[in-house]
Parts: C-alpha cells; structure tokens; sequence
C-alpha cells in the first residue's frame, strides 16, 4: 500500500493558488483513476483507489500547509505505513514552471508543508517536486506561493497536472524514472516528423484542448475543475 500525499491550503479562496498544486495533482489522479468519494479523515480528506495492482491513499491535509504533518502522520500510524510508503505532492521554487522532479529524502528547503511532515514522520518519504519558479527574492515568496497561477501558466499547468496522473500508476510501484518519463511525454510531447501524420496520443491531446461552447475563461475552467 501506498499513500499520495497533495499539500495545500483548503477552502475555495485558495484553490487556484500556486501553493495548491499538490491538491491539484491527487485530485486529478482521483478522478481519472476511479477512486473513491473524497471523505473526511484524519484531519483531513482521504480517498481510496487501486493503481495498476497497488492501493493507494490520496490524502489532502485540511490542517493549513504549516501543519500538514498531522494529518500525515496520523493516516501513516492508522494504515501502518512507513515512511518509505509515502509520496509527497508538492510546489518547488527551486525548478522552473512545468519542471517535475522525483527525490526520496532530504532537508525542507525552507518549505513549510515539508518542514511540518519531517516534524511528524522524518525526512525518509519521496516527494514529486513540482515546479513553479521563483519570483525573484526571497521577501516575494510568500506573497508568490499564494497567487492564484497566471492565465499564461494554465498551459503547462495541465500539462504536469496530466503528467502526473499518467505516470501515477507506475510511481505507485516505486518506478520513478517511468512516472517522470509520463509526466515529460506530456509537457513536451515529441514531434511527428514532416510530412508524417501525427501520433494518436497527440491528436488526442489536440482535441482535449479544442474550443467549445464553455464561455469560461482557461483559468476559470481550472479553478472550477479543482475545486474542493
């Protein structure tokens, strides 16, 4: 078994923030993968499913970002789970927006909701580090994380978020060089060569962004999508 961890603040006013992008990741795993209603559990929110032949538990921590490792901690002790079997969905200053990297261990890099789960559980869990950029100095930071994404970002921001629900079904059995290689087919799928039809998978994603009816905005669309 394992658990999928998405950090971020709960409530509608933050949903569409840079620090959520956790949230947004194991939402979309849950939906496109069939699990269960999200419920209330463990301070927080849980819901069950199967990747490939592994359960898996998402959990989204209804504590605010700065005491995430509560909630962690409690559903790791209820499931008897260890730290090894916990994936961390998070934002990362430290990468460029639509960079997705895998890491088992390490310090907190001054992030709160990591900082609060090594308190809890230690440092020996992976973590997805999701990419959002830096905005530049460090008194920004704050102000930065919890910005709703940009219109211009809503591009690749589907992109990781696809990504990492792609290759969900191979990080859930510890193949994190297969769950990255799903998450980079999407941000930067390869080119057909000329005079050659494009692949399936690519036409696919073409029509998933083809315009409708819907009079909202991309950004609006995003937010509704992810909301709790």
């Amino acid at each position: 078994m394992r658990m999928f961890v998405g950090l971020g603040n709960p409530g509608g006013k933050y949903a569409g923030n840079r620090h959520n992008i956790g949230f947004m990741a194991v939402e979309r795993i849950a939906e496109d993968h069939g699990f269960a209603p999200w419920r209330g559990k463990f301070q927080g929110k849980v819901s069950e499913g199967v990747l490939g032949r592994e359960k898996v538990i998402l959990l989204k921590p209804d504590t605010f970002m700065n005491l995430s490792g509560q909630s962690v901690g409690e559903a790791m002790r209820f499931y008897k789970l260890t730290p090894a079997d916990v994936v961390v969905f998070h934002d990362e200053l430290d990468l460029a927006p639509g960079k997705v990297r895998v890491k088992t261990g390490g310090g907190h890099a001054g992030h709160n909701g990591l900082r609060s789960i090594h308190q809890h559980i230690g440092a020996d869990y992976d973590r997805v580090r999701m990419g959002i950029g830096h905005p530049g100095h460090k008194d920004r930071v704050a102000g930065y994380v919890l910005s709703d994404f940009a219109k211009a970002e809503l591009g690749w921001l589907d992109d990781v978020i696809r990504g990492c629900s792609d290759g969900a079904p191979e990080l859930a059995v510890g193949d994190g060089g297969k769950f990255s290689n799903a998450v980079a087919l999407r941000v930067a799928p390869p080119r057909p060569s000329t005079g050659k039809k494009p692949p399936a998978d690519a036409k696919a994603i073409k029509a998933d962004t083809a315009p409708s009816d819907d009079t909202r905005s991309p950004f609006e669309k995003l937010r509704d999508k992810f909301k709790p």
